[in-house]
């Protein structure tokens, strides 16, 4: 098997944040009639509507992939539209928008607020809480993916290796006691209304514009230290989530199915610098005492149905550390990984 190389440029990683992994045209394709991703302007809708397309168009499927968003950058709509993708244009936080929203065999909910979450509470607990209501009494009985956070659980010591679905919810700061929120609306929805649930805990997505890896690797190019207070952490190649999240709606159910998404190592901050400085020529500067926990998800369940992440780790911090290096474009959005707070 050939090994895959390192996109060039921000068209050819698209093309490979959006390529099909195994199962998700038939996972699509079972619901039989149009897929909406809604709050898909975001960092990970574009390439996982188009992967959505693509995967149908494999099967012979016509059914419709329908992106919602305000899309506030006109670029990522017309660049949807050219991939085959049908763009409606809505402000999920505004409740008029609803009853225009296009009607759907399958939802896929993405939208949220974690950046700039501190400051602008009032602002998390709309996107993260009261949209859901609004999403959930539009598409009632409609099967729906909702996207969640492994910020639910607590911090765990090292030694345990991770949350799995079953622990009970700890959620530290505003931001993932909302995320707690959203998860508690879709599951009413559930029981109340029928509602088939996928509940989809994932931390930490990773491709070479953002991510925890992108994270470390621009600090090590500035120059700038790297906190290793959080000891630790889980990261995927936005690709394999974009795969596992679409094909996770097979699993909505009632009561919902909740499915922890990110790779099988635990990695240590300490390391993913040291493998990046190597790769960028440019040994780290590292900050603050490592702590006994940190927040960690056990993904089992997922690499069980669907198999480990097609672009292993080594991989992925070889490609990341090269694309920063040659001064790659970063989405601008920190994932604040080192908060141990909840303060993002």
């Amino acid at each position: 098997m050939t090994e895959m190389t390192r996109p060039v440029d921000e068209a050819d990683l698209d093309d490979l944040l959006s390529r099909p992994g195994p199962g998700v045209g038939a996972a699509l394709a079972a619901v039989s009639g149009d897929i909406v991703l809604l709050g898909a302007g975001g960092k990970i809708g574009p390439t996982m509507a188009r992967m959505a397309k693509r995967a149908l168009t494999e099967v012979g499927s016509d059914a419709r992939v329908i992106a919602v968003s305000r899309f506030s950058d006109p670029v990522a709509a017309e660049s949807l539209e050219a991939h085959g993708v049908r763009v409606h244009r809505a402000d999920l936080a505004e409740p008029a928008s609803y009853a225009a929203l296009p009607d759907a065999a399958a939802v896929f909910f993405l939208a949220a607020m974690k950046f700039g979450t501190t400051g602008a509470e009032h602002q998390t607990w709309w996107s993260n809480a009261a949209i859901p209501v609004l999403v959930a009494d539009r598409y009632r009985g409609v099967p729906t993916m909702a996207y969640s956070t492994g910020n639910v659980y607590p911090l765990t010591p090292l030694a345990h290796g991770g949350s799995i679905e079953s622990d009970p919810p700890g959620p530290v700061g505003e931001y993932a006691q909302s995320g707690l929120a959203r998860e508690r609306i879709f599951t009413n929805a559930a029981h109340t209304w029928g509602t088939p649930t996928t509940i989809f805990r994932l931390n930490y997505a990773c491709e070479l514009r953002y991510g925890v890896i992108a994270d470390i690797a621009t600090k090590i190019a500035a120059g700038d230290p790297v906190d290793v207070t959080m000891p630790a952490v889980n990261v995927a190649w936005q690709g394999d989530i974009n795969a596992w999240a679409l094909r996770s709606i097979e699993l909505a159910g009632v009561p919902p199915h909740v499915l922890n998404a990110t790779g099988p190592e635990t990695v240590s901050v300490r390391r993913i610098a040291t493998l990046l400085g190597e790769v960028m020529g440019s040994a780290p500067v590292l900050a603050g005492e490592e702590s006994t926990d940190a927040l960690l998800s056990d993904a089992g369940e997922c690499h069980d149905r669907y198999g480990y992440p097609s672009v292993p780790l080594r991989r992925l911090v070889r490609w990341v550390g090269e694309w920063v290096a040659d001064g790659g474009r970063q989405l601008g959005k920190a994932t604040k990984f080192q908060q141990r707070e909840g303060k993002f």
